[in-house]
């Protein structure tokens, strides 16, 4: 996620960091170059002209514009959907770190104690998730929050937030049969446990679900289309300001597509994701403080404007 002030002035077209220039650059280039040779010859293709009006364009762009808007809505309430499931996830992690441990009774002396491994494991339920959403990454920091028999337990499953969840599930049963939690705490934590297994299925049908391939091919080809045919529509009524106007309009349109594909898939590391590593850290932070530790991990800071 890009972390910086709104720039004003001339750093306002100069900015390229978290802006969808380098994105589009190639392609706005040759269609920027393409007005320019349309230009030159008058809308003269191989010796032929090209006999174009600014009516086709008219009635093609106001809905290309609509369509564009309508994807680019659907791609930000996929973005901001799962920004509040981790939202979620941070104040369920809280409430349970609460829960466990004035719930719970403590054990007797001399017995490990359940809820100490409970709150650190709702840490590591949310690196697990995070690795899960970005198709790997390194574990060490989801190592840190559970024992090293847990770890070997865990490692080999396909699914490890919902393992750890599982194991979540045991220990709370353990303390039931054990005296140490009543029936009544016991429901108020295990639905706390459902919400935050709730908002990883969430993020799960997120990223297993895109917006339909073939809605976005086709935007992109009419887009693609439009830009590319409409210096020979512009040229006989604007002349050499074509290609200015060409490129305001390219730059509309083809950074509009490319947000869209930007956002839509909100959990891996453009500069425009969801910065899951600095949530992850976040909630370690917060449930280790609950904890009553001191020597805590430093939150983590953008580095050149983006926030991972």
């Amino acid at each position: 996620m890009i972390v910086r002030d709104r720039p004003n002035g001339l750093k306002l077209f100069l900015l390229m960091r978290g802006s969808i220039m380098p994105r589009i650059f190639r392609v706005l280039a040759f269609n920027i170059l393409l007005a320019t040779v349309v230009t030159l010859t008058h809308g003269a293709l191989f010796h032929t002209k090209v006999t174009l009006t600014a009516i086709p364009f008219s009635l093609i762009g106001l809905p290309l514009a609509i369509f564009l808007g309508f994807r680019n809505t659907a791609a930000y309430d996929r973005y901001w959907e799962a920004r509040k499931l981790w939202g979620e996830l941070v104040l369920r992690s809280r409430n349970l770190a609460r829960q466990c441990l004035h719930l719970i009774d403590a054990p007797p002396a001399g017995q490990p104690d359940p809820r100490r491994a409970m709150v650190l494991r709702a840490g590591a339920f949310c690196h697990a998730l995070r690795l899960l959403l970005r198709n790997g990454g390194d574990p060490r920091e989801l190592q840190a929050l559970v024992t090293a028999e847990e770890w070997a337990a865990v490692a080999p499953s396909s699914n490890k937030p919902q393992a750890l969840m599982m194991r979540m599930g045991a220990d709370l049963a353990a303390c039931r049969r054990a005296g140490l939690l009543g029936p009544n705490e016991l429901v108020h934590i295990d639905a706390t446990l459902s919400a935050m297994t709730s908002a990883a299925a969430s993020c799960e049908r997120i990223k297993n679900t895109p917006v339909p391939f073939s809605y976005t091919l086709l935007l992109h080809r009419t887009a693609y289309a439009y830009c590319f045919l409409l210096p020979f529509g512009l040229v006989d009524t604007l002349g050499f300001m074509t290609p200015v106007v060409v490129a305001i309009v390219a730059y509309t349109f083809f950074g509009l597509d490319a947000l869209g594909d930007e956002i839509e898939e909100p959990f891996g590391l453009l500069p425009n994701d969801l910065p899951l590593e600095a949530l992850c850290r976040h909630i370690e932070i917060h449930l280790r403080e609950a904890l009553g530790e001191t020597d805590l991990p430093p939150p983590l800071q953008p580095v050149d404007y983006c926030l991972l």
